[in-house]
Parts: C-alpha cells; sequence; structure tokens
C-alpha cells in the first residue's frame, strides 16, 4: 500500500481566481512543480482531489476540466514532475445543469471523492496525506482517515519541507 499525496487544486497548486477552466488564466502557487517533483522523487503518487461546482454552474464543461488537467500535467513534465491522477467533483446543490445539481458524497467536505482515490492508488491511510486551503478540505481528510494540512498559500515547496516527511 502507498502513501499518496491528496493536493486539493485551487489556492494549492494554482492560484484560486474563481472557476479556473482556462489555461491562461492559470498561474502557479509558488513552489508547486516544485513541491510535486519533490513527492515524484520521494516515490510518493500524488493525486489532485478538487471540487469544481463550475461545472454545475453551467460556467464551463466536465471536458474543459479535464483539458486544463492535461495542460497541467504537460507543463510540469517540462519541470520534471507529474500528477498521477486527477479526481474532480462536478456536483452543487446550487446548480443550474439539472445533471450535476445535487448533494453528493463526493463534494468536500465529504470524503466520497478521496475514499475512490484511496481505493484505486491502494492508498494506507496512515501514510497518506492531503494539503488542501480550506478547512473542508481538513475535514474531508478527517472523514477518509488522513491526516490533513491547511496551506498558507504562499509557496508549496517550503510548506511541504515544514510540514511533510
Amino acid at each position: 500500500m502507498n502513501g499518496v499525496v491528496f493536493l486539493d487544486r485551487d489556492g494549492v497548486i494554482n492560484a484560486d481566481i474563481g472557476y479556473l477552466w482556462r489555461r491562461e488564466d492559470f498561474v502557479w502557487i509558488p513552489g508547486a512543480p516544485a513541491a510535486i517533483r519533490l513527492f515524484n522523487e520521494r516515490g510518493r503518487p500524488v493525486v489532485v482531489v478538487t471540487n469544481q461546482s463550475g461545472v454545475a454552474r453551467g460556467y464551463y464543461s466536465e471536458q474543459d476540466v479535464e483539458s486544463l488537467h492535461r495542460w497541467m500535467n504537460a507543463e510540469l513534465n517540462r519541470q520534471g514532475a507529474r500528477i498521477d491522477a486527477f479526481y474532480f467533483c462536478p456536483h452543487h446543490p446550487d446548480g443550474a445543469i439539472p445533471e450535476y445539481t445535487r448533494v453528493c458524497d463526493c463534494r468536500k467536505p465529504q470524503p466520497g471523492m478521496l475514499l475512490q482515490a484511496m481505493e484505486d492508488w491502494r492508498a494506507d491511510p496512515a501514510k497518506s496525506v492531503l494539503i488542501g486551503d480550506k478547512e473542508s478540505d481538513v475535514a474531508a481528510a478527517a472523514a477518509a482517515g488522513i491526516r490533513g494540512y491547511l496551506f498558507d498559500g504562499k509557496n508549496l515547496l517550503e510548506f511541504v519541507e515544514d510540514h511533510i516527511q
């Protein structure tokens, strides 16, 4: 079983501008590519778990999210890093698109997305961590039985070096 590193996306990997889906609006958080590369070098799978209510709200599609994630990984690959998998929740109870408008168990702070990723990646809860920028991220980690860290948004590599082995 693996010690998986789960990362929230907006506010941890990239600047949280609200409903990001276009690569031209994407800005890396300082130290994010280097932190991801460090986990790769340590042999730790890196898995993104992100709420994307913009899909339910009709701001962008699931395909737009997936396209951005492919682009992110291409950019990381140029820096010797990679994200091993992306999981996202497209739902929101106040959505505008009926098939996505609902309460679900995958939207953080619910643990469903994390539990699915943990099963898929055979994650050892005792060795796995989540880094998020909101209390809902930390709550989801706790509900999934893993340690959660609340990131201050400054420099992800420095945060990882200070907090995570």
